[in-house]
């Protein structure tokens, strides 16, 4: 029986703020971000038994945490705090101790649009054979570079002053995405680190063959059922975009209006959320693909009616999954609770590299879930934690 962390009834491992014990586990650790700080849950090498380790950063947002694959021992976190505001905090001793980037990322001084980012909200590792850079995106829509490790950030010129941002982008958004408009997904082509792919919420999805000195709209065949022209090249609202490592041509997107597949050099997405069951509908936010297997992805479907109310349909929470690129979609929900009235959010949903492979997400009221079989049967592993805003695998081991 996997251990449940956060109830009374069962055994709890905490450390002090600032401090991590993670690398003396020897299996696979998920880095959690939440509203109210940044927690790690350690398991054993059979995934049965998790700690729980921290808090860290109590009472800030801990928007995004992620480790760097390349030497597995640097995490950068995403910040928003009470009193540096947006920044990025760098750890390389797997969270022992931090330090805040001595330029965190900003928009050019005297900015000509009067930008100001407002939030730090999605890390990106740079190529493998580029050590030490990572690309960030923020509120409003900016996208930022680190040459060394996250100690410092410059703007990426080519998207943050494009000539087409004021078109492209939802900004200033009063009354537009609810968290602030946002660049996510931040994708770089395995194949080729000048490949790269950003999401806009709201404005769509965009790809640079280039490092970012030039973009182009990649959203034909998303439907925009919310905007005065549908048919509008730009003012999408991907959710989530996700590359498949093991066919980098293969794309796959959660969008404000469906799910979606795209396989370049094709650049028109195919609605694959249509084969959903049309009682659950394709409205979300998280999608993750399988490491290996190219056909199979999952997702955690929301009401999608016309309140929005963020929940899952009818109240019954349920992951989704397929194994033919979205042909088809499965059910997956044992162990799940019957009725719960939470979602998911778009960078709060990973898989390990594990065979069978093991799949996570978090929900809005705190609590993890993790499965060993793949989707087909669901453990609490963690509960009572602040509203979750990410989860990311980090194995600080050479599994290889």
């Amino acid at each position: 029986m996997t251990d449940v962390i956060g109830d009374r009834s069962e055994p709890r491992e905490w450390i002090p703020t600032g401090r991590s014990d993670a690398a003396d586990r020897d299996g696979p650790m998920l880095l959690v971000g939440t509203r109210k700080g940044a927690w790690i849950l350690a398991a054993d090498h059979r995934r049965q038994r998790w700690s729980m380790l921290g808090p860290q950063f109590l009472g800030h947002i801990a928007q995004h945490l992620v480790l760097d694959p390349r030497d597995r021992s640097t995490l950068l976190l995403a910040a928003k705090t009470g009193h540096l505001g947006p920044t990025v905090f760098r750890s390389d001793d797997l969270g022992r101790t931090w330090s805040e980037a001595h330029r965190p990322p900003a928009y050019t001084p005297g900015d000509a649009l009067g930008r100001a980012v407002q939030t730090v909200f999605w890390l990106t590792p740079g190529h493998r054979i580029e050590p030490g850079v990572w690309y960030a995106g923020t509120s409003p829509q900016g996208l930022f570079r680190s040459d060394d490790e996250g100690r410092s950030w410059a703007p990426v010129s080519g998207w943050n002053d494009h000539p087409s941002w004021s078109l492209w982008a939802e900004w200033p958004d009063e009354e537009g995405t609810p968290d602030g408009s946002i660049v996510h997904s931040i994708i770089v082509d395995p194949r080729d680190a000048a490949h790269l792919y950003i999401g806009l919420s709201g404005g769509g999805v965009f790809e640079s063959v280039d490092r970012g000195d030039s973009w182009t709209p990649l959203n034909r065949g998303c439907v925009m059922n919310f905007a005065p022209d549908p048919d509008a090249e730009t003012g999408h609202d991907p959710h989530c975009v996700r590359l498949h490592p093991a066919r980098p041509d293969r794309l796959y997107q959660q969008n404000h209006c469906g799910i979606y597949r795209l396989d370049r050099p094709d650049t028109t997405w195919t609605r694959i959320g249509d084969n959903m069951p049309a009682a659950v509908g394709d409205i979300g936010f998280p999608i993750e693909v399988h490491p290996r297997d190219p056909d199979t992805a999952w997702v955690f479907p929301m009401d999608g009616t016309d309140v929005w109310p963020r929940t899952s349909p009818d109240g019954r929470p349920a992951v989704y999954v397929t194994h033919d690129a979205g042909d088809s979609w499965r059910r997956q929900d044992t162990g799940l609770p019957e009725w719960g009235w939470l979602t998911v959010k778009r960078q709060a949903m990973t898989t390990d590299q594990s065979d069978p492979l093991g799949v996570y997400f978090g929900t809005t009221g705190g609590e993890v879930w993790a499965s060993n079989d793949e989707g087909d049967s669901w453990n609490r592993i963690a509960a009572h934690l602040p509203e979750i805003y990410s989860i990311e695998l980090a194995d600080p081991t050479d599994r290889s």
